[in-house]
């Protein structure tokens, strides 16, 4: 698959679509209103068109309102858009991005739990 590649807004939108589930674009523009502050409707609107051509939504029309919903999961894209930058700004190193990226963050105090479990969990699902 090639990489997914949503704009701030498109993300922004998909996190409303993964967390609001499938939706009219009545719904999902309030919801995304509640995140953001005020959105044209016609803003979002917009985008969901966007997005669907681009393949990042797909739209039910069998009713009146259309329903949008997002065409992959959260860790599909996540996934798309962590490889991308790995690939661009570290050459392709993950651990250049782990180093990088626990450089420049304090961290939480079960991080470094989980970042020692990484090895299991990589033996586990090799991708």
């Amino acid at each position: 698959m090639s990489a997914l590649r949503p704009t701030d807004a498109g993300l922004a939108l998909l996190r409303v679509l993964w967390a609001l589930g499938p939706g009219t674009i009545r719904e999902v523009h309030r919801a995304w209103e509640r995140e953001r502050g005020t959105v044209a409707y016609t803003t979002a609107l917009k985008l969901l068109q966007v997005m669907h051509d681009k393949g990042l939504v797909v739209r039910d029309t069998s009713r009146r309102s259309h329903v949008y919903a997002p065409a992959h999961d959260q860790q599909v894209v996540q996934g798309s858009l962590v490889t991308d930058l790995v690939n661009k700004a570290f050459g392709g190193s993950t651990v250049e991005l782990v180093l990088r990226a626990r450089s420049d963050r304090r961290i939480h105090a079960d991080d470094p739990a989980r970042i020692r479990a990484l090895p299991d969990r990589l033996e586990e699902d090799p991708r």
